[in-house]
């Protein structure tokens, strides 16, 4: 697995934070620089690494992160080069409450949101068509991980995450990493939805 990267990927606000702060306590070494500071919106951090950004025109950093750990939205997933081996922690997230996340931190920027049922179709064009590529990618092993089911059951989830890692990481501290009061844009109750 040393000569494995690991990755962190899903859509803007899904719950990829999160996931890093578990594998960092569970044992992985993760790349991040530290630019984006934390804020009302990510109280812990947003673990992200600038180059990861430009890896289209640079990816002579990537070796680097054999044995190691870092965060990439899905939509740059596609320019990963083939000669390296990746182990894809996907989040998913109902799109309800990921937009409403976004929504607020965008408001909170002084940013305006594009519409609701503009950005919904663009992310699920985009998911259908990244899912059926991930499936077809013979050096990318993915395990597709619900915020939802994280939230509710840490420890179930950690032990999942830490089965599709051969068993090598510190589930306790894993499941010890999420709060749950930091769930704050939560799916509309079917009972109460009109």
């Amino acid at each position: 697995m040393n000569s494995e990267i690991t990755i962190v990927s899903g859509l803007p606000r899904s719950g990829t934070s999160l996931m890093m702060q578990m594998l960092a306590q569970g044992g992985v070494e993760v790349v991040t620089d530290n630019l984006r500071t934390s804020d009302i919106d990510n109280p812990r951090g947003y673990y992200e690494f600038e180059q990861v950004k430009k890896i289209k025109e640079d990816a002579s950093w990537l070796p680097d992160t054999r044995g190691k750990g870092f965060k990439m939205v899905s939509q740059l997933l596609y320019e990963l080069p083939p000669s390296e081996t990746y182990r894809i922690v996907f989040m998913r997230r109902e799109f309800e409450e990921m937009l409403a996340s976004q929504e607020k931190m965008l408001e909170r920027l002084g940013r305006p949101a594009a519409p609701r049922d503009e950005i919904q179709r663009a992310f699920t064009a985009h998911l259908d068509r990244l899912f059926a590529w991930l499936k077809e990618q013979p050096n990318m092993n993915v395990l597709f991980v619900r915020y939802q089911d994280l939230v509710a059951n840490p420890r179930e989830q950690a032990e999942q995450v830490n089965a599709f890692f051969g068993g090598r990481l510190d589930v306790d501290k894993m499941a010890a990493a999420v709060d749950p009061s930091l769930y704050r844009n939560r799916k509309a109750d079917d009972a109460t939805s009109p």
